[in-house]
């Protein structure tokens, strides 16, 4: 039996998120945008939750293609506002309109959103040592740091807490416990 980091249950959803996708390192603004509209919507919630809903907010956000999302009107919010299959929560969904836009303006400046985020990181992943549930933080002072810049930037529901998890999730930090079979394969 391998043995996984502390906060995965025994749902087959959650090992297949854990085993294959968190923590392995992001560089594509696609998948990059898809954790940061799902981590803020996961605010509150538990994750969970989230990826038994991710198919439908994969297809009520149009393949998470912020793009397209940037230029959601009223008609479009409407319908997410009353879409059963996703978290129906009206600030939510307006950040991640509002997160696309400036989503967008970032890759302008810095040609992707991945150069950007990562530059926080000098390019390569911090991998931590952490043997213990106790030992995992919630925020650090990067994650701090790159919500206080996002927030600057006009992104909404980007607070140190979900942007930690974003790092997590996203492998710009490797806090697979040191006994986990996943800590040396990311």
């Amino acid at each position: 039996m391998k043995k996984r980091c502390f906060w995965v249950s025994n749902d087959p959803l959650y090992i297949e998120y854990h085993d294959k996708e968190w923590g392995v390192p992001v560089y594509d603004d696609e998948t990059l945008f898809e954790f940061l509209l799902l981590e803020s919507f996961q605010a509150g919630l538990s994750w969970i939750t989230i990826l038994k809903k991710r198919e439908n907010f994969r297809q009520a956000f149009d393949g998470f293609d912020y793009k397209k999302i940037a230029n959601y009107n009223e008609d479009k919010f409407n319908e997410l506002v009353v879409n059963e299959g996703i978290i129906r929560n009206k600030l939510k969904i307006k950040a991640a309109i509002t997160n696309a836009k400036a989503f967008i303006e970032i890759q302008k400046e810095y040609g992707s959103f991945s150069k950007y985020i990562w530059d926080f990181f000098n390019g390569k992943p911090i991998k931590n040592n952490f043997k213990t549930r106790e030992e995992v933080p919630a925020t650090t002072p990067l994650s701090d740091e790159i919500s206080k810049a996002l927030k600057k930037r006009g992104f909404k529901f980007v607070g140190s807490t979900i942007i930690y998890a974003f790092m997590q999730a996203t492998g710009m930090v490797n806090d697979h416990t040191t006994d986990c079979f996943r800590y040396n394969e990311v």
